[in-house]
């Protein structure tokens, strides 16, 4: 008898099928550059790079979807699944298409779809398994341009992420990605945790010498406005002020190091909730802590509940403002007027307020003005007199000025929320400054 033969069945390699599916796409790919091979003279490096730009989607596009389909053939041939609420089994009722479009092209799948008709509830596997959102956009897309968005406005934004990657997308479409985002971000996520924090602080400390820690505390005023209901005018829009913190340490040479902030249109009880918690993620007993904000009496409240610790230390240059306020109202834009303001402020640098205030208590004021801005000063003074000592605490590596709280507002709020023209719902106002801060305190990535 003859030997058997023996039947070769070939066996499916998921891998194999889509080596062919790339090796296919960019053979077509490779043909959108004939012509450069048929001209007398070489085309240019931009030409060139011009030439990828136009046509680089089409071989990405057929590799991505290649790759997808073959990962997750099974699932797309899927024709039975258990209900999600119910587990009751059941046969796919139909197979819907979805566009999908990716930092890496566009292109269409076809998911099975099904319906229990005991829950009520419908469901394609596809998109768990995939993590594929509602939109057309996925992640990728919107991950890539929410920080376009953030620093800039929708459309601008929208226009830029056209042109450096080729995918068409709308102003609406930017400013719904970050609504959603900024609803997501919430302070447990966009502040970091506590052991970035112990890792900052430890990258800051000199000679394992605890590094000074300054929370600086202060506001600023956001544009905002009521909702328009349709087809009727917008109320009138109003200042609100954003509640702001800013944790920074003072490493070696004087560098600043960020540690967080956290910028809110929130009532003073919110903020307390908001401050509490980034007291709770701080090693206090690795850093000495340093308070810094202006005379307003309900911060430096807030300040002895959560820091008990903290060396409370007036902003020297608020301090100056009103003392330079009230040398103009006695003295007038004279040279007598600046000197007394100066020696002022060298008195109260070396923690010497009682004498200041004894002082102001026997100036004859100029004129009624100069009595209110004396009284003034006065008060002032005695509600602070126990955070003056400016050269003393410079002395001690501590910070005496709001420049880095400044700089928070300024970079985080002002830079997006007051450009020209915009007013905002309160609600997409702290959304947007959740999502800076988030990018600002490098979590960002935490909030997607």
């Amino acid at each position: 008898m003859g030997a058997a033969l023996a039947l070769s069945i070939p066996i499916f390699d998921p891998l194999e099928e889509f080596r062919k599916v790339a090796y296919k796409a960019i053979d077509e790919w490779t043909e959108k550059f004939r012509d450069f091979f048929e001209r007398d003279k070489p085309p240019t490096i931009s030409e060139i790079s011009d030439r990828f730009t136009q046509t680089r989607h089409l071989f990405l596009e057929a590799c991505f979807e290649g790759l997808v389909t073959r990962l997750a053939e099974e699932s797309l041939k899927q024709r039975h699944a258990k209900c999600p609420k119910c587990q009751r089994p059941l046969p796919r009722k139909r197979v819907d298409k979805k566009e999908i479009s990716t930092l890496h092209g566009s292109f269409t799948i076809e998911r099975p779809y099904f319906y229990c008709t005991d829950c009520k509830h419908g469901f394609h596997p596809m998109d768990e398994i995939l993590e594929l959102v509602r939109e057309a956009h996925q992640l990728d897309v919107q991950s890539a341009i929410s920080p376009l968005a953030a620093d800039l406005p929708y459309e601008t934004a929208a226009r830029h992420f056209s042109s450096l990657t080729g995918i068409d997308v709308s102003s609406h479409f930017s400013h719904e990605t970050l609504n959603a985002i900024g609803e997501k971000a919430k302070i447990k996520t966009v502040i970091p945790d506590r052991a970035e924090i112990e890792k900052r602080i430890n990258e800051s400390s000199i000679d394992g010498k605890p590094p000074v820690m300054v929370v600086a505390v202060d506001g600023a005023h956001m544009p905002t406005r009521p909702a328009g209901k349709r087809k009727e005018k917008r109320g009138r829009g109003q200042y609100k002020e954003a509640k702001g913190f800013r944790l920074y340490l003072l490493g070696p040479d004087d560098r600043i190091v960020h540690v967080a902030s956290w910028h809110q249109i929130k009532d003073a009880l919110e903020f307390e909730s908001d401050l509490a918690m980034i007291a709770s993620r701080i090693p206090h007993n690795k850093v000495k802590m340093c308070l810094l904000a202006d005379g307003a009496s309900w911060i430096w409240n807030l300040f002895s509940k959560h820091f008990p610790e903290g060396t409370q230390i007036l902003d020297y240059f608020h301090c100056s403002e009103h003392v330079h306020e009230t040398a103009l109202c006695q003295y007038g834009a004279t040279l007598q007027g600046a000197e007394w303001a100066e020696s002022v402020l060298a008195r109260l640098g070396l923690d010497m307020a009682t004498s200041v205030i004894a002082g102001l208590k026997r100036m004859k004021p100029a004129d009624k003005e100069a009595e209110k801005a004396i009284s003034s000063l006065i008060t002032y003074l005695t509600n602070n007199k126990n955070r003056f000592g400016y050269r003393l605490h410079k002395g001690k590596g501590y910070a005496i000025g709001s420049g880095g709280i400044e700089s928070s507002n300024k970079f985080i709020c002002h830079t997006r929320i007051k450009r020209s023209g915009a007013w905002w719902l309160k609600e997409n106002c702290n959304a947007m400054l959740r999502i800076r801060c988030a990018i600002y305190n490098g979590t960002f990535q935490r909030v997607l």
